[in-house]
């Protein structure tokens, strides 16, 4: 008997899910004015989140040698404007040539790409594999001539992007500065809101979100600076072309947990393999090495353990992620899974695993 109420209390519970969801649904125009905040005040907010965690634990070091927290940030601020001014000196003048001859050079990276398929195709221990009715190079390099497309472009509108959004982008600092300064006071903010009886529950479950999070931001950024930097040191050895470039893009990439490196690794082979095989074969060498030295020596001693997530389930994550909110979406999937992780499992241990077991016993 007890059994078919439990299993009658979870059918209506059910239902009445599937009744706010429809009802929802029929209503979905009052959401349009909250979902176009969300989107605008979606990215300053996720940039201030990550110097948040990449900044506190400066913060709190300053703090515990007894200097003023607003002092700290403001030095802080003035660092980093600092680092900033030196980067737009030294480094983005290259970056910038490189970016130039990148979208300049696209017609002749494909015609590259094109005689090294072609090269290929005529090798007779190679052509033994291929079908000759099949033309592979034209189909490659038509894959290839859309994406170089689609980057260049995207690089040539990066200036107009940015200035697009320049007015969002500037709300960072402010918005991080109060982050910062209130840091002590947000989680006792939250817990406020919470009731009585769980608000211990509720602080836990902080604790645990704020330490997965700064665990994952900082270990994440920390690994692929050191990892970016491995490889712009090895691309300008071997003499890769776009190397200053191509190492910036395997950054953004690679913060991307398990694919990311597969990712980044892709338009440096494409580079290199405009110029020829054995550069193909040094890139993907340079690559290994700092792969291994990431994931053997910099991954254990920067994280003290992997991230707790199967990679089939980081994968499935990005896919759909990506799919509904772009790039955007990939780079929150992670820590937005995290956190949906810790919570759930907190609810399920203090609702819904005695219940559960009364069914099943």
């Amino acid at each position: 008997m007890s059994v078919q109420k439990g299993f009658f209390r979870v059918c209506l519970g059910i239902i009445a899910l599937l009744l706010i969801v429809y009802l929802t649904a029929k209503i979905s125009f009052i959401f349009h004015p909250l979902l176009t905040i969300f989107n605008i005040l979606i990215v300053p907010f996720m940039l201030a989140g990550f110097c948040y965690y990449l900044l506190r634990p400066i913060v709190n070091a300053m703090v515990r040698r007894r200097l003023n927290k607003v002092f700290s940030i403001l030095l802080i601020y003035v660092l980093v404007a600092a680092i900033l001014g030196l980067f737009v000196a030294v480094v983005w003048p290259t970056l910038q040539t490189q970016v130039e001859n990148f979208v300049k050079g696209a017609p002749d990276l494909i015609e590259s790409f094109q005689r090294q398929l072609d090269r290929l195709q005529d090798n007779r221990m190679l052509s033994s594999f291929v079908d000759k009715d099949t033309d592979v190079s034209a189909k490659l390099s038509e894959y290839l001539n859309d994406a170089i497309t689609a980057a260049s472009n995207y690089v040539s509108n990066i200036v107009s992007i940015v200035t697009n959004f320049f007015i969002i982008i500037a709300t960072v600092p402010i918005i991080l500065y109060y982050m910062l300064k209130e840091s002590d006071h947000i989680p006792t903010s939250i817990l406020h809101v919470i009731p009585r009886r769980y608000r211990k529950d509720g602080k836990d479950v902080l604790a645990d979100i704020d330490s997965a999070l700064s665990g994952f931001i900082v270990g994440r950024v920390i690994i692929t600076c050191l990892l970016a930097i491995m490889l712009y040191v090895g691309f300008l050895i071997i003499g890769l072309p776009y190397s200053l470039l191509l190492a910036i893009a395997a950054f953004f990439l690679n913060i991307i947990p398990y694919i990311g490196q597969f990712l980044g690794a892709i338009p440096t082979i494409i580079v290199a393999f405009t110029v020829s095989p054995t550069m193909v074969f040094w890139v993907v060498v340079v690559t290994l090495i700092a792969q291994q030295i990431e994931g053997n020596v910099l991954s254990p001693s920067i994280y003290g353990r992997r991230l707790d997530i199967h990679p089939l389930t980081t994968i499935v994550l990005l896919l759909v992620a990506g799919e509904i909110a772009g790039f955007l979406g990939i780079i929150l999937a992670i820590p937005a899974y995290m956190v949906v992780k810790i919570i759930v499992v907190r609810v399920y241990r203090l609702f819904l695993a005695e219940k559960v077991e009364e069914l099943v016993d």
